[in-house]
């Protein structure tokens, strides 16, 4: 039998890395992937669709949202965002893992659908680093920083809400953290029993 795969929400403040870590883990632990979303939004240069986004019209996304299609979904400035759970149920029952990147909303949302799910906060170590990171992106105005600041704070509220929180100081350190609680994760008891059941047979006869 397949040992199903785990869910994970990770969500994060702008500026907190979580996308890179992400990215990094991904390409350092076999067996995880992430979702790519649907979304209503107009396809940006260098993106690709089925990569980076399903880049769909608003009548097929409501549509598909009417079907209950969506394992979560968002409206953010005007444009939809969802999760198709036909792809998320397919690649656990594959054994595989499965990350979605969304913010606290989405992820409260998972928590309430699926009480399995394992949510993980990503933060920055300190407020000004994190001044100092969205800063650095040079692409930003004065004032629209400041906005992604406040509206850090308030999603940095919401961190008790998680099962797990990485503190992103030392970029090495946190992806180390997030590749142990992968690993830690996969020897749980239920899913070493399903992957260890012809072992655990020959032991116990």
């Amino acid at each position: 039998m397949k040992t199903p795969g785990s869910l994970y929400t990770v969500s994060a403040p702008s500026g907190a890395g979580k996308t890179s870590l992400v990215k990094a883990l991904v390409d350092r632990c076999p067996g995880i992937g992430v979702s790519v979303s649907h979304t209503t939004r107009e396809v940006r240069p260098g993106e690709r669709d089925g990569v980076s986004y399903h880049f769909v019209t608003e009548t097929v996304f409501l549509d598909m949202l009417s079907r209950g299609e969506f394992l979560e979904h968002a409206q953010v400035f005007n444009h939809y965002y969802g999760t198709s759970q036909s792809w998320v149920d397919e690649q656990l029952a594959a054994g595989q893992d499965v990350i979605l990147e969304i913010d606290w909303q989405g992820a409260a949302q998972i928590k309430r659908q699926r009480e399995d799910a394992v949510s993980v906060f990503i933060l920055p170590p300190s407020r000004e680093a994190l001044l100092q990171r969205l800063t650095s992106r040079g692409r930003d105005q004065e004032d629209i920083i400041q906005q992604r600041m406040n509206q850090a704070r308030d999603e940095m509220s919401h961190y008790p809400e998680a099962d797990f929180i990485v503190v992103n100081d030392d970029f090495d350190t946190a992806l180390a953290q997030l590749e142990h609680l992968v690993e830690a994760l996969r020897l749980r008891a239920a899913a070493q029993v399903i992957r260890h059941s012809d072992l655990l047979t020959d032991l116990l006869s």
